[in-house]
């Protein structure tokens, strides 16, 4: 840091000269390094040469280095998930005296002196502008509405690791009398400081802030950092004017004017913008001129601030948390974000890299000192939140999770002891404890939750929600996707007619899916009904907003229509490339039993199918893939005419609903999803069971007797055993059904023989074409001899063989289509989703010869009475 002429060097030893710098002993546990500096004048009073040529090139020359070296952090760490900062931190001391440093030529052409003036402005300008980006990132509305445990945790988290930083630092004082005592408050606010933007990546790149545990963090790191600003400023206001308490009131004043007098114009001028708009664009409504103007109050807020005694980043953050989130702050951070992270902020951990040398971390103090230092200021901040949380009667995976997170250390943390470092509050060697404490801290974040929350054996007993194993009257919880509103009609028919019961109610969180653009991370919204505010941050455009309108206000009808549906409408941000993992986690958190998806194609007008997005299909294939519960996809294609209670000539039309049963999972699953609906008074269900016709049983007779004298290979009879198995839990489950339906009138159940594929389609076309609704079993990894030689012509993988027949069948134009998978019974994935050239066709000769008995006469049930609202 140069002053008055002089750089200080922290502890070197006194060693005189130094090639042309000559080193004296200085004041105050410092060096004075001097150097002649030839300079050219002209005649006038300006200079004849530009002073910053000197500087420079050897500033380009650093930053180069730091990107460069930062990029091979990155890469090295991230298989341990390791954050962008640790790898900044890391550069930083690898190019400081710690290593590189120590050659003649880096420190020499690389750092030299001279330079450290114009490094150290670049970085207090990087500072400034990255702080106001945390403030236009940072919304404090959830401190109004955040839970007790949250409150807690982040009083918890200011008070103890604040006390016990004060407490380190005076141990420090006890070895080293002459330490000045203002470090120990920088440390306290170091320790307390949780870093809201970086603990915002961390959760999107875990896929786990649409979690409970996500956003409790994040409303704990909001009220965290609020506080802790507030206590930095005061500390800086009062060390820089040397204990003087009155030294504060002009920040204060700033402050207040800031918020109640600029906050307003701000609004103000944002509404009137809104309001002049008429079906203009985001480029139109917020062009250049208004992202000039705010730029240009960024650095007018943090030349007052400087000028009332504080850091210009004071005045940027205090300007970044009065711009609302909308429209102008995405399209500022769109503008500016990458330039400030990517070039103006690595001047900052450079900075921090020159003053960290670990080479003297002891010199003068006891190992057991500085180690002791440094595990505790590691650990102190995940004590008090776990003593916390297992108070509140949290699990203890949830607690030590939450505790990590909450030690998140970031650009912020740097910032805190910088400042502590500019006004002398503590010594090279301290500030060198603190920068590998925050090293540690920021570290464990990510191998801890990901093994606490992302490792299998965590995941294992969520690859067993669907509602085969669910008992009859328990809640149905369901997470209904929707890519637009044209998803929204189909989707809300088919809950209204999913039998919604006291007994029985659903619980819908509607998720509408909207790509990330623009935006460090992802991001989940809900949308609280009495407060529609939040659509203005769902969308990157005015068209995304009036959608999330829309479907808002359709679920709420859906909720109020029946009152044994609860709703909650939510906007998920995201990449597609990671859109399913979010989709994954939130069903995961919310212990969702059904993930209901719109069909990714639409007709194209003459009897084919058309893909609505490419992306949408890579969303649906990638969650069948990695389904954590059951998964639905709705063909919708007349649904949306109909109605539960339908009057037609004074009666009740009623909604037919057909299941064609074949065998597997997956068709016990759209069984089990069609009981539920023949619960509502309006559905009238028949349920089909295919079953081979004695053509086929013939042929499996004499292929099995074949089979029989030859195969004497161990993984046959295991697969035998194994198909023998899943028929049994099939007959099972059919039973169990008809059993329980048999006096329900409105059910009808028939077993329909068949010999191949091509007499299965002729079959549908002929006696099953009146239907409505027809629901399926999706049977990808079940190999069914039923539907030999349909898979030759299967050009929808997604939905399935049958799933693919219906919506191709002419005479079936006007059905929609249910296409259930059940989730997979272990935390194995499916295998993935093949085109129609690569699917094997099954032999008639796998067919069981326990198959039942056919019969061509339905089994009628007769009518109970149904509990429906």
């Amino acid at each position: 840091m140069m002053e008055d002429g002089m750089i200080d060097v922290g502890d070197r030893p006194n060693i005189g000269v130094l090639g042309k710098y000559n080193i004296v002993d200085g004041l105050e546990n410092k060096f004075n390094v001097c150097f002649v500096e030839n300079r050219t004048h002209a005649a006038t009073d300006w200079q004849a040469a530009n002073p910053l040529m000197r500087c420079l090139p050897s500033f380009m020359l650093q930053l180069t280095f730091i990107i460069m070296l930062t990029r091979i952090f990155m890469i090295i760490l991230k298989p341990i998930r390791q954050p962008r900062f640790v790898s900044e931190v890391l550069a930083g001391v690898v190019l400081g005296p710690s290593l590189l440093s120590r050659e003649a030529w880096i420190a020499t052409y690389v750092h030299p002196f001279e330079g450290a003036l114009l490094l150290e402005t670049m970085g207090s300008l990087g500072v400034t502008f990255y702080m106001f980006l945390v403030g236009l990132e940072m919304d404090l509305t959830p401190i109004r509405k955040m839970g007790k445990t949250a409150s807690c945790v982040a009083i918890a988290g200011i008070i103890l690791p604040g006390c016990v930083g004060m407490i380190l630092y005076q141990l420090v004082r006890n070895e080293r009398p002459d330490a000045p005592k203002e470090g120990g408050f920088f440390w306290a606010i170091a320790l307390t400081v949780t870093s809201f933007s970086d603990l915002a990546r961390i959760l999107s790149k875990l896929k786990l802030m649409s979690t409970d545990l996500g956003k409790m963090a994040m409303t704990s790191a909001v009220l965290t950092d609020f506080v802790s600003w507030i206590l930095l400023v005061a500390t800086v206001a009062i060390v820089n004017g040397h204990g003087n308490f009155l030294r504060i009131i002009p920040t204060l004043i700033f402050m207040v004017i800031c918020w109640f007098v600029i906050r307003p114009i701000i609004f103000w001028m944002i509404k009137r913008i809104n309001a002049g708009r008429e079906e203009s664009s985001m480029e139109v409504q917020y062009n250049e001129k208004h992202v000039g103007f705010i730029l240009t109050g960024v650095l007018l807020c943090g030349l007052v601030t400087e000028l009332c005694g504080v850091h210009p980043m004071f005045g940027a953050f205090m300007f970044g948390l009065m711009i609302p989130s909308s429209e102008v702050g995405i399209k500022i951070m769109d503008k500016i974000e990458d330039f400030v992270v990517g070039i103006l902020l690595p001047p900052v951990f450079l900075v921090a890299g020159l003053r960290t040398n670990v080479a003297f971390i002891a010199a003068g103090f006891r190992y057991s000192l500085v180690a002791t230092v440094m595990v505790v200021a590691s650990l102190i901040k995940i004590l008090s939140t776990l003593l916390v949380c297992l108070y509140s009667k949290c699990s203890f995976r949830d607690s030590l999770a939450l505790g990590v997170l909450m030690n998140t250390k970031g650009v912020i943390a740097i910032i805190v002891l910088h400042e502590g470092r500019n006004v002398k509050g503590f010594d090279q060697q301290t500030y060198t404890w603190m920068v590998i404490a925050m090293l540690i801290m920021t570290g464990l974040v990510g191998p801890v939750v990901s093994f606490t929350h992302k490792s299998a054996r965590h995941l294992k007993h969520y690859h067993r929600m669907n509602l085969e194993r669910s008992k009859p009257d328990t809640e149905l919880r369901v997470l209904a996707c929707l890519h637009s509103s044209r998803n929204l009609a189909g989707l809300i028919n088919l809950l209204h007619l999913s039998n919604a019961t006291r007994k029985s109610p659903i619980v819908v969180f509607a998720v509408y899916l909207v790509e990330l653009t623009g935006r460090a991370s992802a991001m989940l919204i809900f949308h609280d009904k009495s407060n529609m505010n939040d659509i203005a941050g769902c969308g990157n455009s005015s068209r995304e907003r009036l959608e999330v309108e829309h479907i808002v206000h359709a679920f709420e009808s859906l909720q109020n229509d029946n009152r044994a549906i609860a709703v909650y409408p939510l906007t998920a941000v995201s990449p597609f490339s990671t859109m399913h993992e979010d989709v994954r986690n939130f069903a995961i958190d919310k212990n969702v039993a059904v993930i209901l998806l719109p069909y990714h194609k639409k007709p194209n007008g003459i009897g084919g199918w058309v893909d609505e997005s490419l992306e949408h299909k890579k969303v649906s294939q990638h969650l069948l893939a990695n389904a954590p519960c059951s998964i639905a996809i709705l063909v919708d294609r007349g649904l949306t005419r109909h109605l539960p209670l339908d009057f037609e000539h004074g009666s009740i039309r009623e909604i037919r609903v057909a299941m064609l049963f074949f065998e597997g999972a997956d068709d016990r699953e759209a069984l089990a999803y069609a009981w539920r609906m023949a619960g509502n008074p309006g559905v009238a269900l028949t349920v089909v069971r295919f079953v081979p016709g004695k053509d086929m049983l013939e042929t499996v007779v004499d292929n099995a007797e074949a089979e029989a004298n030859f195969n004497d290979d161990p993984e046959a009879f295991s697969a035998m055993f194994e198909k023998d198995k899943k028929k049994m839990l099939d007959d099972d489950y059919i039973n169990e059904f008809r059993f329980r339906t048999m006096h329900d009138q409105s059910i009808a159940y028939m077993e329909k023989p068949v010999n191949s594929g091509d007499e299965l389609v002729s079959t549908i076309k002929s006696a099953y074409n009146d239907f409505d609704l027809y629901i399926v079993g999706r049977g990808y990894d079940t190999k069914s001899p039923l539907t030999s030689g349909l898979c030759d012509w299967n050009e929808f993988p997604e939905i399935g063989l049958i799933g693919d027949t219906l919506i191709s069948v002419d005479s079936l134009t006007s059905a929609s289509v249910l296409v259930m998978q059940q989730s997979a019974p272990k935390a194995t994935p499916r295998p993935p989703l093949v085109s129609k050239n690569n699917i094997s066709c099954v032999s008639k000769k796998t067919v069981s010869m326990n198959a039942p008995r056919s019969s061509n006469q339905p089994f009628v049930n007769h009518q109970i009475t149904h509990d429906y609202l």
